[in-house]
């Protein structure tokens, strides 16, 4: 008799990266913050190639995407809730040695300036589930988004779709929806209520962590 498989377990194309032990305690390799290595290929093996068991349609503007990554091992909080997890487009808003400081650091970690940055807590990357760590890493991906010019896709002259940071689809105080219905809200909440009628795609996982991201747009 094969053996259930759990609700909260989820099929993975390989092996999801684990943070390094260099990461903790404090020995002389001691690095709070340092390079995901692999996770990079990671995310395209499981959700941006075709045919690999999580693919995602929603993400096809990503596969060229200059994406790299970080573990932190330092605690990060906002509005007292962890974050454990954050997305950015990498801006060096400074001059002179400020600016060469920083394009410094990023050629040592990733031998580039990349266009987006995606940090990631390496103490919850070790205690969360599979399901968990998917919808971590997703939430973080969906915030890289592509442009849109006169209301349709925009693509760079080299035929890439134009990416930039955005915010949820569904913008909407739950009060509004209770008081007044799903037609009465903005953005695109039907679709949320819709989608959250059917069953899970790859299964229930409760959102315990939080996106520096989306800490940013509170109020």
């Amino acid at each position: 008799m094969r053996k259930k498989k759990p609700e909260n377990a989820v099929t993975l194309a390989t092996k999801r990266p684990l943070p390094p032990e260099t990461l903790f305690g404090e020995s002389r390799l001691f690095r709070p913050i340092a390079p995901a290595d692999g996770i990079s290929e990671w995310v395209q093996e499981s959700f941006l190639s075709v045919g690999a068991p999580l693919f995602n349609e929603e993400h096809k503007h990503l596969f060229f995407a200059d994406i790299a990554y970080l573990w932190a091992a330092v605690e990060n909080s906002k509005h007292m809730r962890r974050v454990v997890g954050q997305c950015e487009e990498v801006a060096i808003r400074a001059g002179g040695w400020q600016k060469a400081r920083q394009e410094q650091q990023f050629y040592e970690w990733f031998g580039r300036v990349p266009k987006f940055l995606i940090t990631l807590d390496a103490r919850y990357a070790l205690e969360c589930s599979d399901l968990e760590w998917c919808a971590l890493v997703e939430h973080e991906l969906y915030h890289v988004g592509q442009r849109h010019e006169f209301g349709e896709p925009a693509f760079t002259k080299d035929g890439l779709p134009k990416l930039g940071i955005r915010g949820h689809d569904v913008e909407e105080f739950v009060g509004i929806v209770r008081r007044y219905g799903v037609g009465a809200a903005a953005g695109d909440t039907a679709k949320l209520v819709a989608a959250a009628s059917r069953p899970a795609e790859l299964g229930h996982v409760s959102i315990a962590h939080a996106c520096g991201t989306c800490l940013l747009r509170a109020a």
